[in-house]
């Protein structure tokens, strides 16, 4: 769904980078970069539902806005040089949880799903779920689709994390901070035709992942709301 142009338009950016210039060639953006992805999730919407029908695949809520924050940074420069949607669970809502994302950037192609940055208390019940259920984690990572993505990836820390043993069964996996697969390919990939079937395809490879980490999250939340409604 994306063309050479697509490509072309965010390298144009990358060299001028500021907001005369995008202003002055917005209908370009919008329809070789923003369009194409606003089809892209919008055929998304239709197809995650055989695969992952927790998922949201909505242009109001999946796609990023071209605007960079720049308030904390000491890159000024105003726009980002990518277009990225994500695929948030339904329940847990933007940016939390385990999702999936796409971005077409200047010289590669992302495509993943999982946790990125959990808060400590996301973190721990993610762990301890593994810890309960490593025989099913483990069959979600060694699938042979998933191994070929690369398995699983992400920052880890030195040390397994206070409350398990060094030697725990699942240590390996409890010192990952990040739960992570994803595929990454050359900017081109993008204008490829079967970019879309490869899309999905690795979508598709993803979804077993991204709901053994929200089962957790989704539980928690379930109780908080519970403990709510008798407070009341």
């Amino acid at each position: 769904m994306f063309s050479s142009k697509a490509i072309a338009f965010l390298r144009k950016l990358k060299k001028n980078n500021d907001r005369a210039w995008f202003q002055a060639h917005r209908d370009e953006y919008e329809r070789h970069v923003r369009s194409p992805m606003v089809e892209i999730v919008d055929r998304l919407a239709q197809d995650l539902r055989a695969f992952a029908p927790e998922l949201v695949a909505d242009p109001k809520v999946s796609l990023f806005r071209p605007w960079r924050d720049t308030r904390f940074s000491d890159n000024k420069a105003p726009l980002k040089t990518n277009i990225a949607a994500s695929f948030p669970n339904r329940t847990l809502g933007r940016m939390n949880g385990a999702g999936m994302y796409v971005e077409v950037a200047t010289t590669w192609v992302w495509i993943g799903g999982g946790v990125y940055a959990p808060d400590s208390g996301q973190l721990h019940a993610i762990r301890e779920h593994i810890a309960e259920n490593q025989r099913e984690f483990e069959a979600l990572i060694k699938a042979p689709a998933f191994k070929k993505l690369g398995g699983l990836k992400g920052a880890t820390i030195t040390r397994v994390p206070r409350g398990w043993p060094k030697d725990h069964p699942a240590a390996k996996y409890l010192m990952h901070k990040q739960f992570l697969g994803f595929r990454e390919e050359p900017a081109e990939f993008a204008a490829r035709p079967d970019f879309y079937r490869q899309l999905v395809g690795t979508l598709r490879t993803l979804a077993p992942l991204v709901t053994f980490l929200n089962q957790p999250l989704l539980e928690n939340l379930r109780i908080e709301k519970r403990a709510h409604i008798l407070h009341e």
